[in-house]
């Protein structure tokens, strides 16, 4: 910030240069004018001094005009090179007042308008937080900075959840999904913070929050996460089980969360048997697909091919699905109830199901160019099915 206002002071000096140089010109011309004054008032005092002598018949006429021809052109001498002053309307208080108002409403108006605390926030974020708490005021003033950056709000709840104070970040995460629209993360965020800050009672509001969530991306993994939660606190551990193991699927091989995960997908299923209950089988179909030599000679490396399941006897939407291109086949998948496309339609719901790959060049699951299809099977299913793309979608 010194240096800053160092380059703003000197900004400053400069402006006043344009104001006070024509001021300093201004009295050297007066100087200069009041000079030519004083030699106008001396040659007019010689010439009188003259036509007294005249009139008392010291000089005569031809000496008189040669006397008022000496003081001419010692006036002429006198004055010669002195610029004629420029006049100025604005007289000399202005420019001297313009001056001082010129730093003093230049610095208000930077204070007021200006981004001083957005500078010295950039300086401060440029330096490692030396704790949690350093670093949520630092987050806290950026959101008052920019009010309106739902990136910020969104690590600011973040910083609040770690430091247990979820009704804070219930709020924050409120503002930052009015600002950045509902996306389904923000969603889950939010309602994984009003469960914590109601005390960890699930709510109509929590419900509706992950509902939504769910509806607008399936995976979203804190709130397949946090229904998990829920789920296992109310004792339904089958459903804590489905939830827990749909946020498994998403997690890469590599995510150190994933071994607490399956402890507790273990847990819960501990739990579930000493009930009395039986953990549900749950479906995973492998498929291998791959295209007849001539659909193989037509489509392109980069068009979509949509990988499904769907029930024979039941809704005509897809209980799940995989998307990758051409240029990946052929390719071996698994098909589970971690991919159900709604928490209500999974595989394992259904007896019967019909194995689908489409090939579509726009991008759109519901129709393309290519399908291939198979008999109907069972959803439990555990041996490798093949799969060839081989006739036209119509």
């Amino acid at each position: 910030m010194i240096d800053f206002w160092l380059a703003a002071g000197l900004l400053l000096l400069i402006a006043l240069s344009f104001l006070l140089i024509p001021v300093l010109r201004g009295r050297r011309a007066q100087r200069e004018e009041d000079r030519t004054a004083l030699n106008v008032a001396l040659y007019q005092e010689r010439v009188a001094e003259l036509q007294v002598q005249q009139d008392e018949g010291v000089l005569n006429a031809a000496q008189l005009d040669t006397g008022r021809a000496e003081a001419a052109r010692e006036l002429l001498a006198d004055t010669e090179g002195v610029e004629k002053p420029r006049e100025s309307r604005l007289g000399k208080p202005l420019p001297l007042l313009a001056a001082f108002l010129v730093p003093v409403l230049g610095v208000s108006l930077y204070l007021h308008f200006g981004a001083s605390d957005k500078v010295e926030l950039t300086r401060e974020f440029s330096q490692p937080p030396v704790s949690m708490e350093d670093m949520t005021q630092r987050l806290e003033r950026a959101a008052i900075a920019q009010p309106d950056s739902p990136e910020g709000l969104y690590f600011l709840g973040r910083a609040y959840m770690a430091q247990d104070r979820a009704a804070d970040a219930a709020k924050v995460f409120e503002r930052a999904a009015a600002l950045a629209g509902r996306q389904p993360e923000l969603l889950g965020q939010w309602a994984q913070a009003q469960y914590f800050a109601d005390n960890k009672q699930w709510s109509p509001k929590v419900q509706a929050l992950t509902d939504e969530a769910l509806k607008l991306d399936p995976k979203e993994v804190t709130s397949l996460g946090l229904l998990g939660i829920a789920a296992f606190e109310g004792q339904r551990y089958q459903e804590a089980i489905d939830y827990w193991s749909r946020l498994l699927a998403q997690l890469p091989a590599e995510d150190g969360s994933r071994a607490a995960l399956q402890g507790g997908i273990d847990r819960a299923a501990d739990k579930l048997k000493e009930s009395g209950g039986s953990v549900a089988q749950k479906a995973l179909l492998k498929v291998r697909v791959d295209l007849a030599p001539e659909v193989k000679a037509k489509a392109l490396p980069g068009d979509s091919v949509f990988i499904f399941a769907r029930a024979v006897s039941g809704p005509p939407a897809p209980l799940a699905a995989k998307r990758v291109t051409v240029a990946e086949l052929p390719v071996t998948v698994e098909l589970g109830d971690a991919d159900a496309m709604m928490p209500q339609l999974k595989l394992s719901n259904f007896p019967e199901v019909q194995l689908v790959a489409r090939i579509s060049r726009a991008g759109l699951p519901t129709a393309g160019e290519w399908i291939g299809r198979s008999q109907p099977l069972a959803s439990t299913t555990t041996a490798l099915q093949q799969l060839t793309i081989d006739s036209p979608d119509k």
